[in-house]
């Protein structure tokens, strides 16, 4: 049926003039779900009312005629222009009508509608939203209504968060008690084809919401985003009401602290996020258009702080998913979010994802390539990274030290670029080779990867100590006891000790640029602490004798060509593992050649009263420094914003953080006790013994033999401690994190990733589990 003033359903798709809601409920009737059968009363029959044209009721009434059933009760809804679009719905603005019956009736409910598209209320909503000056075009629908037995709505994707959850409302009787009445209904959550929330007693059966659920997942794969649906249940028969996109999650970002946990670990000053956000994140913009081509991506908007703590933005990863033709709810995985016996998102390629298919390719075979490109780096950025430790900073100008930390910026910059492949190659060639070993039945964690490794002895400090360490137990025990207690300045004047002054100073050399923490430059280094290296190696303890003898690949029980395969992924994991401790070395020497530099700075604005001590320089950021000199340090301000930050950072040091953040505001902080902790074990074993918290290495001697060490993370100034520990737990990490692989080495269980570990209690007895990840508290001590 179709006039000037009334059209079919059926035939509104698309249709300019009936409105959102009555074009939605169109394309619900063709995507073939049940959908009660509705006029739409147009535009124009709008226009005409409002306008005052003689004869419109009587025409619309002998038109309304042939399609109202007498005994039928009929739901007359708005359908204005305005409506349920994207960027606003005018939810409950207009007129909603039920059981009407009649032709009378219908024509008295089509009048309320349209009056309604003139009140007050619709006029103040469009001048809250901006659109004041749009002018409302009123579609009416009329629609048989169903009898309800239940009634709702439901969500294809968690409305406040925007995550990958099919919520369902629902009520007894019929949904204008749920939307219009405040009835507290009964809430289903399903993700991944699980419940996650349901009530714990519901008059409604399982059956009908699971078939909502279904028909909601199925109507949103059918529209492309995100729905909002009506719907009610006859207590045979589901039908829709309405469709509408979601629209409250659409500038929603989602922050994930899981991953930066072992990239950025711990609280970050503000001049360290300043340099760090640009330069490692630059890199990921850099691959992500490798891979999808030209964008807009800005490195800051990858990432932000709160609580002074690295969140990644996932919601602009799902941006560059969904470009890839991946599905956005993979980031859920990537964020932490696990559903027991959930069916996990999987990829299937799109035509979006066949479009960038010749990138995707170029881009595989680059890195699959890359190992020669890696070697001409390592060698190049050796010789570039000399005249940045050879310039002292003191003797330049604030403008020209400005200049010196742009040039070491961008020498930087391509470090960190092999600094995220390289360890990314790794792993794949590590999980492919761990692969293999499983198959043929041999142990991952037992095999000799770097056997005969010149370059991986070379890069560790644990070897140079061993050697320092060797000479300084062939001394006789009166030079032992007056080097143990020396101070590094009287230790320098003894006499008789010239092979142990050369060792010493070779180990300072060669590795006084590693500190507590490599991504932080405001950490002191070791050469800044000479006292505490002679500690190091008058105290060093040497790693306990391997307990099983290691699995070379000679001893591998493979022929032909599957040898020939499992030694091509052998030679390559074992190469890229001496890769990733050769750039790693070269990117924790250039980045920490920032200290010197961004220091000589701060000993500018000391010497100009801009700051009160050296170390303030940490809490302004590179671009507040940069203004300082460009300003000829005029400034002021900068003393009150240093304790500022300073108070805050000190007040967010031991808070409970969560994991995942919606929007912008940071939530409130909770605190938060329990008798045993949980974490990835990556480190077989068992060991009971005291808790040790180490937060840097000044901290080493707290650590006795057999203790259980317990760190923010591992970074590869804290391995001499190893080998002193009953086992390790660290809050970050994964298999191949550097507490992980050492551990392994050693011997010892290790578990990582286990939230607030460091809130144990020094003393605390605990039981580590290599096995299942669970340290449990045995003792009255919980956390402090």
């Amino acid at each position: 049926m179709r006039s000037r003033y009334l059209i079919d359903l059926r035939s509104a798709r698309g249709h300019p003039r009936v409105g959102t809601k009555a074009q939605m409920l169109s394309r619900l009737h063709r995507y073939g779900v049940p959908v009660p059968s509705a006029i739409c009363c147009t535009f124009d029959a709008w226009r005409s009312y409002r306008d005052r044209e003689p004869g419109l009721l009587p025409l619309l009434r002998s038109a309304l005629v042939p399609f109202i059933d007498p005994s039928a009760s009929y739901a007359v809804r708005s359908s204005a222009d305005v409506e349920d679009r994207l960027e606003s719905s005018y939810a409950g603005q207009f007129a909603t009508l039920l059981d009407v019956r009649g032709v009378e009736g219908i024509l008295s409910a089509i009048t309320a509608v349209w009056d309604s598209a003139a009140s007050e209320s619709v006029s103040a909503y469009a001048r809250n939203l901006g659109h004041a000056d749009d002018p409302v075009r009123m579609g009416v629908i009329i629609q048989r209504m169903v009898p309800p037995k239940f009634s709702g709505v439901a969500f294809s994707r968690n409305p406040m968060t925007g995550l990958n959850e099919i919520v369902v409302e629902a009520v007894e009787g019929r949904g204008d008690a749920l939307l219009q009445q405040g009835k507290t209904p009964v809430r289903w959550v399903s993700k991944w084809g699980v419940w996650i929330a349901r009530p714990d007693v519901s008059a409604i059966p399982e059956n009908v919401i699971r078939e909502v659920v279904d028909g909601t997942r199925g109507i949103e794969k059918r529209f492309g985003r995100p729905v909002d649906l009506e719907w009610v249940h006859d207590g045979v028969h589901l039908f829709w009401l309405q469709m509408r996109g979601i629209t409250t999650h659409q500038n929603l970002n989602v922050y994930s602290e899981k991953m930066p946990r072992e990239m950025l670990p711990g609280l970050i000053k503000p001049l360290i996020w300043s340099v760090n956000i640009p330069l490692v994140n630059g890199v990921w913009v850099s691959l992500l258009t490798e891979l999808i081509g030209k964008n807009n991506l800005d490195p800051r908007s990858l990432a932000r702080q709160f609580y002074f703590r690295a969140y990644f933005n996932m919601s602009v990863f799902g941006e560059i998913f969904a470009l890839l033709g991946m599905p956005r709810e993979s980031l859920e995985l990537l964020m932490g979010i696990e559903v027991e016996g959930g069916e996990k998102p999987t990829f299937k390629p799109t035509m979006k994802t066949l479009r960038h298919v010749p990138r995707m390719i170029r881009f595989a075979w680059d890195k699959w390539t890359i190992a020669p490109a890696v070697e001409r780096f390592v060698e190049a950025a050796r010789q570039e990274y000399v005249p940045y430790k050879e310039q002292p900073g003191e003797i330049l100008s604030p403008h020209q030290i400005l200049d010196f930390i742009d040039r070491l910026f961008g020498l930087n910059s391509r470090t960190a670029y092999f600094n995220v492949i390289v360890p990314l190659m790794m792993q794949m060639y590590h999980r492919a080779f761990r692969g293999l070993l499983r198959r043929m039945g041999a142990d991952y964690e037992r095999f000799e990867m770097a056997a005969g490794s010149s370059e991986v002895q070379d890069l560790d400090p644990n070897h140079a100590l061993a050697v320092a360490h060797l000479e300084y137990e062939g001394l006789d025990e009166q030079l032992r006891s007056r080097v143990h207690g020396a101070t590094y300045t009287e230790f320098l004047q003894m006499d008789g000790i010239a092979k142990l002054k050369e060792e010493v100073d070779g180990f300072l050399r060669r590795f006084g640029h590693l500190s507590n923490i490599g991504t932080d430059f405001s950490s002191v280094p070791w050469r800044e602490t000479p006292d505490l290296v002679l500690q190091m190696v008058t105290s060093f303890s040497p790693p306990p004798p391997a307990g099983a003898t290691k699995t070379r690949f000679e001893d591998l029980p493979v022929r032909g060509l599957r040898r020939m395969w499992t030694r091509f992924l052998y030679q390559r994991a074992r190469r890229f593992l001496i890769y990733r401790a050769q750039v790693g070395e070269l990117y924790t020497l250039g980045y920490g050649l920032f200290r010197r530099y961004f220091l000589a700075l701060a000993d500018a604005c000391v010497s100009r009263g801009v700051l009160a001590a050296r170390d303030d320089v940490f809490y302004l950021t590179h671009e507040e420094l940069r203004a300082l000199v460009q300003q000829g340090f005029t400034g002021t301000g900068a003393g009150e914003l240093v304790a500022r930050r300073r108070a805050e950072m000190e007040e967010y040091r031991d808070v409970d953080v969560p994991t995942i953040i919606y929007g912008e505001e940071a939530p409130p902080l909770k605190s938060r006790t329990s008798d045993s902790l949980k974490g990835i074990p990556t480190s077989r074993g068992y060991h009971s013994g005291p808790v040790c918290v180490i937060r840097g290495l000044q901290e080493h001697e707290n650590l006795k033999q057999g203790d259980v060490l317990v760190i923010p993370f591992s970074d590869v100034g804290l391995t001499p401690l190893f080998a002193r520990a009953g086992a390790v737990v660290a809050e970050s990490g994964g298999i191949l994190s550097h507490s992980s692989i050492i551990a392994r080495e050693y011997g010892i269980p290790a578990v990582v990733s286990v939230p607030h570990a460091c809130r144990l209690t020094n003393g605390t007895m605990v039981e580590v589990d290599g096995f299942t990840g669970e340290i449990r508290i045995l003792d009255d001590q919980q956390e402090g």
